[in-house]
């Protein structure tokens, strides 16, 4: 079963990570290695990365008028979507373990942020014979 595992910020426009000390974005990035090794050791990993934050996104919706693209995301959110896992894993109990350790990740004075990571499972295409 694969598993998309979102890390939501809790921030409507920028990474406070960017004035951490160096010492704790270290060991932030560090926990993040280090748990992207044990996924992929344990074979569950598909893919991981960090995403830029909502200043860089960009809204694009096509239309009859042609291809319009906005600045950000959802201003009036909450949080943002900070980075990703897809993992494929025997079960949704798996996908939850390992997204309540993601969660764990240190933040600025080392203790853990117990941020919010949303767990979807991914969709499979139709059979072969529907198509």
């Amino acid at each position: 079963m694969k598993f998309m595992l979102m890390m939501n910020h809790p921030g409507k426009t920028s990474y406070e990570i960017f004035n951490w000390p160096e010492a704790a974005i270290k060991a932030h990035i560090g926990f993040m290695i280090s748990l992207n090794k044990e996924l992929t050791a344990n074979g569950e990993l598909i893919g991981c990365e960090g995403l830029q934050g909502p200043h860089e996104a960009k809204l694009v919706r096509a239309s009859d008028t042609g291809t319009p693209i906005t600045d950000g995301v959802f201003p009036e959110s909450k949080e943002f979507l900070a980075g990703y896992w897809i993992v494929d894993v025997p079960s949704p109990e798996r996908a939850y373990a390992i997204a309540a350790k993601a969660s764990t990740a240190p933040g600025a004075d080392g203790k853990p942020l117990n941020m919010n990571i949303e767990v979807r499972e991914v969709m499979s295409g139709p059979p072969p014979d529907m198509l």
